[in-house]
């Protein structure tokens, strides 16, 4: 990737010493991980998604949800951090005052070389006591991780999709394990629909857009508030916004520079504009 668009923004990312980088699911998605858009595969393709990620449907079914969150927990285990992930924590490396804020629960950003990043949504990888909110180590008698078969003549299942030695309930029901203080069954570490963001969490990223002096948002659909309004903190204070999206958002019209294309290639591009020796 090349243009003067890229330029621009390897010239804004060079001259920066703290930026923000916040990214969405099309970050993730391009190691495979679906989006909540993305059609369900296997025996949850009847399930719409946003009606399991909700406090009322933990309430009605714990075994439903938690098993829909096991098997998208391992889903992520066979995914890997993409050239985009990589990137960021290069940034991260060059300039150790960067924040990196992230929607997604899916733990790439720390396997892709990230320490700590700010995580708005929670993570697949922490669960909690739904009623005393004690965190809690994930199971280990579950089964484990494995590759999925692929179908004679088909494509192989996305990412996703059931392990083989998944759910013990063939209707993917899987029984969460009980707190240890209380008994109460244990909920998956994620922000639901109808839930506030961690209050940390987003005291953290406001403060971080709020001083930043570039903003990087990537691969997000900027329309899930409040997580939304990050980007716009830092261009209300004036730090510049460089989006990377393979897609109009509504950021385009604060962004100083818009670089469309997937992340996994316009990121390593925009490091390798920013600092020429990072090959």
């Amino acid at each position: 990737m090349s243009g003067p668009e890229l330029a621009e923004a390897g010239r804004l990312l060079a001259a920066a010493r703290r930026p923000v980088v916040f990214t969405g699911a099309g970050m993730s998605a391009e190691s495979g991980v679906p989006t909540f858009r993305d059609a369900q595969t296997g025996l949850w393709q009847r399930y719409d998604p946003q009606e399991l990620a909700t406090p009322a449907a933990f309430r009605a079914d714990p075994a439903l949800v938690w098993g829909w969150y096991e098997a998208r927990r391992r889903g992520v285990l066979r995914a890997e951090p993409n050239p985009g992930h990589r990137a960021v924590a290069a940034i991260a490396a060059r300039l150790p005052d960067t924040v990196v804020i992230t929607q997604n629960v899916d733990d790439l950003h720390e396997r892709g070389g990230v320490a700590a990043p700010v995580r708005l949504h929670g993570s697949l990888f922490a669960p909690r006591c739904s009623a005393c909110a004690r965190p809690t180590p994930l199971p280990s008698d579950l089964p484990p991780p494995a590759d999925p078969p692929e179908p004679p003549g088909g494509p192989e299942p996305q990412i996703g999709a059931e392990p083989s030695g998944g759910p013990e309930s063939p209707d993917g029901r899987l029984t969460p394990p009980a707190c240890a203080d209380c008994g109460a069954p244990v909920r998956p570490g994620v922000v639901w629909f109808g839930e506030a963001l961690p209050e940390a969490a987003l005291s953290a990223a406001v403060e971080a857009a709020s001083g930043c002096d570039l903003l990087l948002t990537v691969g997000t659909s900027a329309l899930v508030h409040p997580a939304a309004e990050i980007p716009l903190v830092a261009a209300r204070l004036g730090a510049p916004v460089v989006q990377v999206n393979p897609v109009p958002t509504p950021l385009d019209a604060v962004c100083a520079v818009n670089l469309r294309g997937p992340a996994g290639e316009v990121l390593p591009a925009l490091v390798r504009a920013a600092w020429p020796d990072a090959g």
